[in-house]
């Protein structure tokens, strides 16, 4: 059996705000084992990470893949955390995950934890505690990946406990005409409205209360929602008599009790909530943004010198960044830094918080995502329902 570094406690296995019972937890050993496609998890260490996080898409609820050679042997596990850490450090999607490797050598998994097909099912339980990891790969005699057994089939899990906003104000200049007679919320995207989607999602991931803030043809969105509960969620909406910014927006709300997500109504995307939330707990922050690798073709040959001597000539490079991605995690704490009806864009809010030294982190979103900003953008998002193409985060990211 290989083991990484221990973890300390459940709470590790979380990294979040919750305590769970072991007593308490509902287990079901056969719903665990039995991964139907076990190859459909394996990458190669060639394999770009692009692909890796393609894999990872597809394994769904087991978000892994696993870097084997060619008789199966494992020789590193590749989590969404990984890929996000990569980003962070500058790696592109389109590097070979090897890249990915000295990155994670470094981290407390530097080394997969593994188990024999053959062991005792109700030693899983153990060592996922021991050693703070919600999957563990089972090999056969001979060292090959054959089987996974995943935390989340295990236990019962308890919803995230976040309060949430969508903003559903925006007037939707840039897509007019589509906007004209309809607010952005609104507008069909699969046979549905888009803010639906977004609704659907956060029901999901266990929030039962959320508020929106309109202000454009705030009636339509109000008729078709109502109170929420046709759609198995309560709402509230929140009305801006003027546009006030998604930061403003929050004002008209009274300070949360907990955690807020605060989530732009014209996205879609795949995001992990539980993922996200676990990553602003773990690092302490007061303000989380949600963050896209972006990248840009530079047309032309670009020249790197020092004075006038030339040190380095790219041919046509792609730059990337890391781009806002209208998703946001911040702490009660925050509202000290917002005034009742005042007009704010966050970007004014996160630069207060910076300016008062608070922490404002990022977290690289991994999964699908599209900004319907713009009417090509509008004509893809109906292309990718049509294909269901919402679980592939990365065919046609511009990185």
């Amino acid at each position: 059996m290989a083991v990484g570094q221990p973890g300390n406690n459940l709470f590790r296995l979380y990294e979040i705000e919750r305590t769970l019972a072991w007593s308490a937890i509902d287990v079901n050993l056969n719903n665990a084992m039995n991964y139907p496609n076990i190859s459909s998890l394996f990458v190669n260490l060639d394999s770009s990470i692009r692909q890796v996080v393609e894999c990872i898409d597809r394994s769904g609820r087991v978000s892994i893949a696993l870097i084997v050679d060619d008789n199966n042997h494992i020789i590193s596990t590749i989590t969404d955390g990984d890929v996000r850490r990569g980003i962070l450090a500058g790696i592109s999607l389109s590097e070979p995950v090897s890249k990915l490797l000295p990155i994670k050598s470094q981290s407390e998994h530097a080394v997969p934890v593994t188990a024999s097909i053959d062991t005792d099912p109700n030693e899983f339980l153990t060592l996922m505690q021991e050693h703070a990891v919600k999957q563990i790969p089972l090999l056969d005699k001979d060292g090959s990946v054959v089987d996974i057994v995943i935390l989340s089939e295990l236990l019962t899990q308890p919803k995230l406990s976040l309060q949430a906003i969508v903003m559903a104000g925006g007037l939707g200049t840039r897509l007019r005409p589509l906007t004209d007679k309809v607010a952005k919320p609104m507008l069909s995207v699969g046979g549905r409205p888009l803010m639906e989607l977004t609704l659907e999602k956060l029901k999901k991931a266990g929030i039962e209360h959320v508020d929106v803030s309109t202000n454009y043809r705030a009636a339509d969105i109000i008729e078709h929602f109502g109170d929420g509960k046709s759609f198995g969620i309560e709402l509230n909406y929140l009305h801006e008599d003027r546009p006030l910014g998604t930061a403003g927006a929050l004002g008209l709300m009274g300070t949360p009790e907990k955690t807020l997500l605060v989530i732009n109504g014209d996205i879609i995307t795949h995001v992990d909530l539980e993922i996200m939330f676990s990553y602003h707990k773990k690092h302490q922050a007061e303000l989380t943004i949600g963050v896209r690798q972006y990248g840009v073709q530079v047309p032309y040959g670009v020249i790197e010198s020092d004075g006038p001597n030339v040190r380095r000539l790219r041919e046509k490079p792609q730059i990337s960044f890391l781009v806002n991605a209208g998703i946001y995690l911040l702490e009660p704490s925050v509202y000290a830094f917002i005034s009742r009806g005042e007009r704010l864009d966050m970007t004014d809010l996160i630069q207060r918080l910076l300016d008062g030294n608070r922490k404002v982190v990022s977290f690289p979103i991994i999964e699908y995502w599209l900004d319907i900003g713009q009417p090509a953008d509008y004509e893809r998002a109906q292309n990718d329902a049509e294909n269901w193409k919402y679980n592939n985060a990365s065919k046609s990211d511009p990185t």
